[in-house]
């Protein structure tokens, strides 16, 4: 999700996390040169790991993401927890079909409208070109206890409190075998330090199971994708030059790899993602329920009392909220309007990648002259959206 934006609430992931208690485990003193070993290998398992995924496969977390109110007052604590489970629903090479679900701790539907619906994520078991995220931190050895089982692994910690910036810890398998899902994560947890505001998330594993050879299942339809597999337009109407700009995403073996550009009308969409740069998976995903903590609930505020209306885009009609608002500086008006989504999971949206549903649909600047006559400044539009993967081997 960032992605650089790699998702739309991606600028205020980290912002204000805590730290809250991970897996018990029993630490060494140190890592010894054949743990960095074996944790240099952990991604070469994991790659394997992925040309062998079978239906079924699953991996599920409990999570908690708390924010609190800010420094100098106001607002109040507030609190998400629940399971998120990760689980391949479709295989064909080299592609694997994985659906990411926030459910609360009975198995129901969470009410926060950013984590409601399933996400489908498309993994390409191989990879177009090396791809590496150092995990960075202090790291140490240690046996980590999580789901029944005992993990040979390694912990990281970055801790930046006194520069005001969070302390960050991740325990990672050395050998992720059915946690390839998440590149081999057992716990995560972040805190907030300094002037941030409180509040912060914890994610640890709870249940691992291994699907079978035998099971098969159709591709689903790319109805409610994460990012990987799908794509977005928007006309972008600023500075002397407006054009089509083509945002895409893709994901190879656990890494989501997003681009945006001029669109190319001499190459297949989404084709190249060579400069992209690979943002781990799992980071996006154990990092949401938080981003959705420090958003507004849907509809912005701003757009609550907006007027209804349609926002219509090559054969897509999606209710809509319209809000306008006005700017009088040294004597120049202008009126902002914003265009949002009524329901960012409207059927109307179908395709649309997670980051277009949850930012606005369309924005321009009018500056009023004499007369009350408005002029158009620019503004913004999304007009094309869907699946590149159609016909892709």
């Amino acid at each position: 999700m960032i992605m650089r934006p790699s998702l739309p609430l991606a600028a205020l992931l980290g912002a204000a996390l805590s730290f809250l208690p991970g897996c018990e485990s029993t630490k060494s003193s140190g890592p010894s040169a054949s743990d960095t070993r074996a944790q240099d290998a952990a991604s070469v398992q994991a790659a394997e790991a992925w040309a062998r995924a079978r239906v079924g496969d699953r991996v599920t977390y409990s999570f908690s993401a708390t924010r609190g109110p800010e420094p100098r007052g106001g607002g109040t604590a507030r609190t998400i927890q629940g399971q998120l489970t990760l689980e391949v629903v479709a295989v064909q090479q080299p592609w694997v079909w994985v659906r990411a679900a926030y459910r609360d701790e009975g198995g129901r539907p969470l009410s926060q409208t950013g984590l409601a619906q399933d996400l489908l994520i498309p993994v390409r078991a191989d990879v177009s070109r090396p791809l590496d995220v150092p995990h960075g931190g202090t790291a140490t050895a240690e046996v980590a206890a999580s789901a029944g089982r005992s993990w040979e692994a390694v912990r990281y910690v970055s801790d930046h409190r006194s520069f005001d910036g969070p302390l960050r810890t991740r325990v990672y398998a050395n050998a992720p075998g059915p946690l390839y899902l998440a590149r081999g994560l057992i716990e995560a947890s972040t805190v907030s330090a300094g002037f941030r505001v409180p509040g912060g998330y914890q994610l640890k594993l709870q249940e691992v199971r291994e699907g079978s050879s035998e099971a098969s299942a159709p591709v689903p339809a790319l109805e409610r994708p994460l990012g990987p597999g799908a794509y977005y337009e928007r006309y972008v109407d600023v500075g002397p030059a407006p054009g089509l700009q083509r945002v895409c995403f893709t994901a190879e073996r656990g890494y989501l790899l997003r681009t945006e550009g001029p669109v190319d009308t001499n190459a297949a969409p989404c084709s190249d993602f060579s400069q992209a740069e690979p943002e781990p998976l799992e980071e996006l995903l154990l990092g949401l329920p938080s981003e959705v903590l420090f958003t507004e609930e849907w509809p912005p505020a701003a757009a609550a009392n907006g007027t209804r209306g349609t926002y219509s885009a090559e054969g897509h009609d999606v209710p809509a909220l319209i809000a306008q608002s006005n700017e009088d500086v040294e004597g120049t008006q202008r009126v902002f309007t914003d265009t949002y989504a009524a329901d960012p999971w409207a059927p109307g949206l179908a395709g649309m990648p997670y980051e277009g549903r949850f930012q606005p649909l369309a924005n321009s600047t009018d500056r009023v002259v004499a007369g009350g006559k408005r002029e158009p400044e620019g503004g913004t539009r999304i007009v094309r959206w869907g699946s590149w993967l159609a016909g892709q081997k």
